[in-house]
């Protein structure tokens, strides 16, 4: 039997698979990631059955987020679950203890082929503007200003590797905010995409996940929520086109155009926003085996 070429990328350093044998990656695997104590030593597996390749997950606490290169797909990998790689470049994040890893699946001769969305059509002159739409969630430009912050390491790194998610100090820092407003509007946008079905970021009914930040990053990554084009915005805030009240305080324009008046929080709960015909799909959740 002919096997396709399956080639693992991390921090600019190729492995190749066998067939027989596989690849384990963790923190004493063929790749060893990184000799973090959060880290499985065996994590994830990739390997070759049933005339397909496999990416398994062998950990028993941490999951991992498993992309294509386009955003089109998301997986959420539990531990004992393991997905077939049947596409031609996968990218898999996950988070042990403070840092964050991400490494790339090249398959040369994959089983499938990732179908390119249409184009989303251009707004018209009579369309509201000023919120950030991708996919099934439309964003407010406080909204994405907070997850470029919690991606920006990740956004202007140039291959896979690591990376440390920054505090909710250091972000609010780089923003320019209060840590209050910054934790309020992190509840915000979790809440929201929680509502649009995106699963990890409550650690139950009513109380959101002490991991929300890299679940929040994981997913913004992968689905590409925001992008490298997406760092002006934090490089150059009157980009973000955020106003500013005499106090110093910036109101954000949610998807309804109205603003945040100064003194008034926003409330808790954001109502779940719909987009036919988006052209993206959705996150799926890989259940244990």
């Amino acid at each position: 039997m002919i096997h396709s070429k399956v080639t693992v990328v991390f921090c600019g350093e190729e492995y190749s698979v066998s067939p027989e044998s596989g690849l384990t990656i963790g923190r004493t695997g063929d790749v060893e990631v990184d000799d973090n104590p959060y880290l499985h030593r065996t994590f994830l597996v990739v390997s070759f059955e049933n005339g397909f390749w496999w990416l398994g997950n062998t950990g028993s606490t941490l999951t991992a987020t498993v992309a294509d290169e386009q955003g089109l797909f998301q997986a959420w990998l539990n531990p004992g679950a393991k997905i077939p790689l049947a596409m031609k470049k996968l990218i898999v994040w996950f988070t042990a203890g403070p840092t964050t890893y991400d490494f790339e699946i090249h398959v040369a001769s994959p089983a499938f082929k990732s179908v390119t969305a249409e184009p989303a059509a251009e707004a018209s002159d009579g369309e509201e503007v000023g919120a950030a739409t991708v996919g099934r969630v439309s964003l407010t430009p406080d909204q994405k200003l907070l997850i470029v912050a919690l991606c920006e390491p990740f956004l202007r790194r140039r291959e896979a590797g690591t990376s440390q998610i920054p505090s909710s100090a250091a972000a609010a820092q780089r923003l320019g905010w209060t840590i209050t407003r910054f934790n309020r509007k992190l509840d915000n946008v979790c809440q929201k995409l929680a509502d649009a079905g995106t699963r990890g970021l409550h650690g139950g009914v009513g109380k959101l996940a002490t991991n929300r930040k890299s679940r929040l990053v994981e997913h913004a990554l992968s689905t590409k929520l925001v992008t490298e084009d997406d760092l002006a915005l934090i490089d150059d805030p009157a980009a973000s086109g955020d106003a500013t009240d005499s106090t110093g305080s910036t109101g954000s324009t949610g998807s309804t155009g109205s603003s945040t008046a100064p003194g008034h929080t926003e409330p808790n709960h954001t109502p779940r926003t719909e987009e036919n015909g988006s052209g993206r799909l959705v996150a799926t959740e890989q259940g244990t085996a």
